[in-house]
């Protein structure tokens, strides 16, 4: 045995075995110690070590706070290492609880339960939270139910946590603030719900102000207020009528108890504007409203708040066509409508803007009648005739036919171009159709006389001219397709067809009749500028059937030519 006096290793070795016992059992362990004493921020320790160790007061105390320690309090702490270059015990409160709170931590999270904890820092993505002592991640998206610009205010106070996943090798714990607040949310809302009934009339507050309406908080539970329900009047935006933080009476409309979803009225409280609309808004009636929106197919027209009624675009103008509205009328114009139909129950009106002032196409029939001459200039030249402009911004169609006498299609078009002014005859009215007929041509020295009148000559007037007449016509004018006649010395004009010159194909020769010559026609009828048509082939026949009917059938024994010369026979007698 070695003496005291040279000690070998193993002397040594116990020794410091018997002065400090089983030291490496110490480290990485969480033992009991006590406070000896305060140094400034230090908390001087006795774990029953050779030495004492150090740990920071802050260690203590929970973020925020201050450390509740005084000398002689018995406290947990983690021995890292027996002893560091100083001599001094390497211990560590935060350790000591972050050990304590895993094993705690574990078992909560087994069974799905809250856990208290405190927001204490903020990192990248979300928040720090200390869960006393072990430290988890709060993303920004768990924090609440809705975004949260600031919060500070939630910083440093205890309150309850929602573990969704923890890994105590890898040292990682994420927590949710968002689920324990929705799921008191849920609570909340499905005893709120039971309370609440449809029809019923409550108090709320706005919170929150979109495009489609509002969500009002009834007292824990949020309604919605949509924009077709804040008033019976137009409303563009929610803005319009309400403001976030303002107190409201709504009615509870619909109450959805599967998804919790709540229906909510303003208007429903006001008394309806549509009873009695039928009785208030009669067809036919004149009213002035303003108008509220503009739309392709017409304009809106507010004849009291919570009443409108659409004048569609056909409805606008007699004489402005496929014109868009807004060419028309102007938002907020105050403008005079006439009541055309009435739908209570689908709640529309019908409305005319045009029927509140008169019918320019009735006023130009009672200035203008038919007959009558009228001056306008050449609007428009179409493949069949000319557009006229008259009195009133109406307009009157010249068929190309009745542009001029012995000239038609385009030959008769190009006589005239647009802006030119222009006399013309009134044909014909339909004010219902809203077309004007007129005639150029009828205008002109010998044309037949228009609605009934006498010519305008002085000679023979052609409504004297009966359907079937017999009349004697002189040759104005001798063509391939035949002949251009007048009745009498200056009386009305018409045409023979080549056709109509006789019933047998050698008679059917213009070229045999001479300007001047005279002769008989029958009056076959008019055209659609009463200018009349004749036919010599006609008369013929006419003639043939009468001598039959007076003289015999050639059954008789008289022949055809016997009858025929008799009936010439009594033609001339009854001339001379």
């Amino acid at each position: 045995m070695a003496s005291s006096a040279n000690p070998t290793r193993d002397d040594f070795a116990a020794l410091l075995e018997e002065t400090l016992g089983d030291a490496d059992g110490f480290e990485g362990r969480v033992v009991k110690g006590t406070v000896t004493g305060i140094e400034n921020d230090l908390a001087v320790i006795d774990v029953g070590l050779k030495s004492e160790g150090r740990v920071p007061l802050r260690e203590f105390a929970m973020p925020g706070q201050k450390a509740d320690l005084k000398v002689g309090d018995e406290v947990e702490v983690y021995v890292d290492r027996v002893e560091n270059i100083h001599g001094e015990a390497m211990l560590s409160r935060d350790r000591a609880r972050r050990e304590a709170a895993w094993d705690t931590l574990e078992t909560e999270f087994a069974k799905t339960a809250r856990v208290e904890g405190v927001i204490f820092g903020r990192v990248k993505g979300g928040f720090t939270v200390d869960l006393n002592g072990a430290v988890a991640f709060l993303p920004g998206s768990q924090v609440d139910i809705r975004p949260v610009r600031d919060v500070t205010p939630l910083m440093d106070i205890p309150q309850p946590f929602q573990i969704l996943k923890m890994d105590r090798k890898r040292g990682n714990i994420v927590v949710s603030r968002r689920a324990i607040l929705e799921e008191t949310r849920a609570e909340q809302r499905s005893g709120l719900i039971l309370s609440l009934a449809e029809g019923q009339v409550i108090d709320g507050v706005v919170k929150n102000i979109t495009d489609y309406g509002a969500f009002v908080d009834l007292g824990g539970i949020d309604g919605l207020l949509h924009v077709t329900d804040l008033s019976y009047k137009r409303v563009g935006h929610p803005s319009e009528v309400l403001n976030i933080g303002d107190t409201v009476k709504v009615q509870i409309i619909r109450i959805n108890k599967d998804t919790q979803r709540i229906s909510l009225g303003m208007k429903q409280l006001e008394s309806d504007p549509w009873d009695g609309a039928m009785e208030k808004y009669p067809i036919g009636a004149k009213l002035t409203g303003r108008v509220t929106n503009i739309t392709e197919y017409g304009a809106f027209v507010e004849l009291e708040a919570g009443i409108e009624g659409l004048v569609h675009v056909s409805e606008m103008s007699w004489t402005k066509k496929n014109v868009h509205p807004g060419k028309i009328v102007s938002t907020s114009q105050e403008v005079d409508v006439i009541v055309l139909e009435v739908d209570s129950e689908k709640r529309r009106i019908s409305l005319g803007l045009k029927q509140a002032i008169s019918n320019p196409w009735e006023a130009f029939a009672e200035a203008h009648p038919v007959g009558s001459t009228v001056e306008g200039e050449v609007k428009n030249a179409t493949e069949f005739g000319l557009f006229i402009g008259l009195d009133n911004d109406v307009d009157g169609m010249v068929h190309m036919s009745d542009i001029a006498w012995g000239v038609s299609g385009e030959d008769a078009l190009n006589l005239h171009r647009k802006g030119e002014t222009v006399q013309a005859i009134v044909l014909d009215i339909d004010a219902e159709k809203e077309r004007i007929s007129l005639g150029m041509k009828q205008l002109e020295r010998g044309a037949p006389a228009v609605g009934g009148g006498a010519a305008s000559d002085g000679g023979e007037a052609g409504s004297r001219l009966a359907k079937n007449a017999i009349v004697t016509v002189t040759v104005l004018e001798v063509r391939d397709a035949g002949l251009e006649v007048q009745t009498g010395d200056a009386g009305a004009t018409g045409f023979i067809k080549r056709t109509d010159l006789g019933r047998d194909r050698d008679e059917q020769r213009p070229e045999r009749f001479q300007v001047g010559q005279k002769f008989d026609a029958m009056v076959t009828g008019f055209d659609r500028s009463k200018k009349p048509t004749f036919s010599i082939k006609a008369m013929q026949i006419s003639e043939e059937k009468q001598a039959v009917a007076q003289y015999g059938s050639s059954d008789s024994g008289a022949s055809l030519g016997d009858i025929l010369g008799e009936a010439l026979k009594a033609r001339g007698a009854d001339k001379k």
